[in-house]
């Protein structure tokens, strides 16, 4: 990096992050964090998850290459390690160029190059967990870092070593959540409207379309009048869904993705879907009830482990997708709708989980690391 690209001489941070929404998200809210502090801002990535990155508040995007463990076969591996080599020496470039005063990682393997080009290079390096279980690259990468930032509390506890550089800082989340957060949660009483919302990414809106129409077949027709469902459906689906609530006549708003999610979760008295790290975080920050319906094979349990906390807290009903029948959904739905003190419960449940200013405490946590206090070297603390 010349002094022309950086006139003012302001520290640069390097996030690196990629793969999901659920690693690009708190990335994007650790940026604004520090941007307000004063800090210059990178993003490192790999080809593919850079084109879902040209929103993100960087300065300058980097493309290092990555590849995750595919199969155990030794074709496979080869390809995996030669192409995180070819990135791990591309990202040895990048510090010799940019001279971060930190290295930032939000798991996936695309972070995993540039972190480790940080390790080597001497660079301050910290990665962020954001889910209740640690992830394999967070793993890989965990004994070899500074510091370690968590989205829940004690995932490091088997460890004495990762346990003592160990931070809860919470997960961070987007502006938009935090707009949402604001608004107050009252259950509805008997007679007056139920708003639902159903959602479930691109792996799991298939299996809400198969299951949440024939349960609310099943309610009573006293509650399906009350329903007012906002729902995600995949494109092929969507007809097939409003055929349902078409013919028991209930209103529904059906969409392949909703661009305001954070409102509608607000506007929610339930809303049923997937437990990310980033979906499980935002009905925290936003403080809703929920029926969380974790994604089944993963390899890590990630969204088990996820569900399982705010459940735990009172929060959210787990409901394994083996259990989420149209049935045990109707059931419960109507349980929920017919007693409005324990969705109130559940909703203080998991605002009380929540950490709205976990951006600001992850920001903290980077600039001290780097050795920046926590203003970033401007006196400018947003």
């Amino acid at each position: 990096m010349s002094a022309a690209d950086n006139p003012a001489g302001k520290p640069v941070i390097l996030l690196a992050a990629g793969g999901t929404g659920g690693h690009l998200f708190p990335a994007e809210a650790l940026a604004g964090a520090l941007g307000a502090r004063g800090v210059l801002v990178d993003l490192a990535t790999d080809d593919r998850a850079a084109r879902y990155a040209g929103q993100f508040p960087a300065r300058r995007l980097h493309i290092l290459p990555a590849d995750t463990v595919r199969s155990r076969s030794p074709l496979s591996l080869a390809r995996t390690a030669f192409s995180l080599a070819s990135g791990i020496a591309k990202g040895m470039a990048l510090m010799r160029s940019l001279k971060p005063a930190a290295v930032v990682g939000f798991g996936g393997y695309p972070t995993v190059p540039p972190i480790m080009a940080g390790v080597f290079a001497r660079r301050p390096t910290i990665i962020h967990e954001a889910n209740g279980v640690m992830g394999r690259a967070n793993a890989l990468l965990a004994p070899r870092v500074k510091a370690i930032a968590t989205g829940y509390p004690g995932i490091c506890d088997g460890d004495p070593a990762l346990a003592a550089k160990a931070h809860h800082t919470g997960n961070p989340v987007r502006p938009a959540v935090r707009a949402a957060a604001g608004a107050p949660f009252r259950a509805p009483q008997a007679g007056e409207p139920f708003h639902l919302l159903v959602f479930g990414g691109s792996q799991g809106a298939r299996v809400m379309s198969e299951i949440v129409p024939p349960a609310i077949e099943r309610l009573a027709p006293d509650l399906r009048a009350r329903l007012r469902i906002v729902q995600q459906s995949r494109a092929e689906d969507i007809e097939a869904v409003r055929a349902v609530y078409d013919r028991l006549g209930v209103e529904a708003e059906l969409a392949p993705f909703f661009d305001d999610l954070p409102a509608r979760m607000a506007r929610a008295h339930l809303v049923v879907g997937r437990s990310g790290a980033s979906t499980v975080a935002e009905l925290s920050v936003i403080g809703r009830p929920s029926v969380l319906v974790p994604l089944p094979h993963a390899l890590d349990q990630d969204q088990l482990a996820n569900a399982k906390a705010l459940a735990n807290a009172g929060g959210a009903l787990l409901m394994p997708q083996d259990q989420f029948t149209p049935e045990r959904f109707a059931d419960e739905l109507a349980r929920l709708a017919g007693e409005p003190a324990a969705l109130d419960a559940m909703a203080a449940a998991a605002l009380a989980l929540g950490r709205a200013d976990a951006a600001e405490r992850l920001a903290d946590l980077v600039l001290q690391v780097a050795g920046l206090g926590t203003h970033g070297g401007t006196g400018a603390h947003a």
